[in-house]
């Protein structure tokens, strides 16, 4: 069996997803998805130029091998755009073997560990009466997981992922009215006198059952990380995500020695050796790499494993710019993983959205259930596919109110 061509498709709905196809000269096709949000063009040319030339002839089933050529065989490894190519390559080859075998890709990884996986709703407001109104309307959609952001008084822009004006949208990051990225300030202070507050009424609005999220984005040093993690340890949070920059990984043990509060941390890292001295010290309690630009499938299971080593859990990152193609994966990931914890989920299933990409995979009452079709049970439409074009766009950049670049 032989991979004779592969194609890389940019755009779609509202978003520039990077879609791979493999094609066989069985007849069988695999997908997959190298979308790197406002960076696209890169992992499409890195496909492109360099991989795909010599994918064409390879075996499709060898997918051990062919990501070991990909990643070993570079002089230069990882990052997220050569990451973000090799995965996409993965995906799509597990995605041949299963239809292959007549069987759902979980099937190929173990099984079933869970009938359902439980994912979180983001929640968003101008203000914290905003938020509430937010909350209330997943928790009636039958949400049991939140994520909360709400805007902070006095802060001069919008916080991040919250919405502008009250009644609003939060966005989604992507702003396609140019590539040159808009400004949010931020100032800690008021960051820090205002959300443990609002946790607190969130809390004693909705009860011990609801698991309460709540993400820093970067924004804390470690020292006021760690204050601010055991602040709010007695609201019993989910997680505390990404309180300071990943960089620093000594960072997380002054958050340990002050704070119980749970800590999801690594949607930005795109191998096993950024996050393995976090998981073996157990410094976090979810990890969060996704199996878009944590090199597919292939790899982030080998990070599930060793973090089911050392009681860590699972929480993938499943942000907009996440295609349901990688969604798939991770959805089969999650079925399988015996130390899943939970699955970030945007709503994708616009018609437009479901044109481009037809599945069975469904979340309901804040569950998400799989489908059984062979492969990753989730296609894309070609014909679809040509009604969209690449978009140039950006998220923003943060500035302290002096004018000086802070962390995104």
């Amino acid at each position: 069996m032989k991979i004779t061509d592969a194609k890389v498709f940019v755009g779609g709905p509202g978003k520039n997803y990077v879609t791979l196809k493999i094609m066989t000269d069985q007849g069988v096709y695999g997908l997959g998805d190298a979308t790197l949000n406002n960076r696209e063009t890169l992992p499409a040319a890195y496909l492109t130029d360099y991989l795909i030339p010599s994918l064409i002839g390879m075996d499709p089933r060898r997918s051990e091998d062919i990501w070991q050529f990909f990643y070993r065989g570079a002089y230069f490894r990882r990052g997220p755009i050569a990451m973000a190519a090799i995965g996409a390559i993965d995906m799509a080859l597990w995605d041949i073997k299963a239809k292959l075998a007549g069987m759902p890709l979980y099937q190929l990884l173990g099984g079933k560990s869970r009938d359902s996986a439980l994912v979180y709703a983001h929640a968003a407001g101008a203000d914290l009466e905003d938020l509430i109104a937010s909350i209330e309307g997943y928790v009636a959609q039958g949400y049991k997981a939140v994520r909360v952001q709400c805007g902070v008084p006095g802060m001069p822009t919008a916080s991040y992922a919250t919405p502008d004006i009250k009644g609003g949208t939060a966005p989604f990051i992507t702003d396609f009215s140019g590539i040159r990225p808009k400004t949010e300030i931020w100032d800690t202070e008021k960051y820090l006198r205002f959300m443990p507050a609002a946790l607190a009424e969130i809390r004693a609005r909705f009860g011990p059952e609801l698991k309460i999220l709540h993400d820093v984005h970067h924004r804390l040093l470690p020292r006021e990380a760690a204050a601010f993690a055991r602040e709010v340890e007695p609201l019993g949070l989910f997680w505390l995500e990404d309180p300071t920059p990943a960089e620093d990984q000594d960072a997380l043990k002054l958050i340990r020695q002050h704070s119980t509060t749970p800590i999801a941390i690594g949607e930005v890292f795109n191998a096993i050796w950024d996050c393995n001295k976090l998981i073996e010290n157990e410094l976090i309690d979810f990890i969060r790499v996704a199996v878009t630009y944590a090199g597919g499938i292939t790899h982030v299971r080998r990070i599930v494993d060793l973090a089911g080593q050392h009681h860590v859990r699972t929480g993938f990152h499943g942000a907009p710019s996440h295609s349901p193609i990688s969604m798939a994966a991770q959805a089969h990931l999650n079925i399988w993983a015996p130390n899943f914890g939970i699955q970030e989920y945007l709503v994708l299933g616009t018609p437009a959205c479901d044109a481009l990409f037809p599945s069975d995979h469904h979340v309901t009452n804040g569950l998400q259930y799989i489908s059984d079709a062979p492969g990753l049970g989730v296609d894309f439409n070609e014909t679809e596919a040509a009604r969209y074009q690449y978009q140039p766009g950006s998220h923003p950049v943060v500035r302290l109110e002096d004018g000086t670049l802070w962390n995104y």
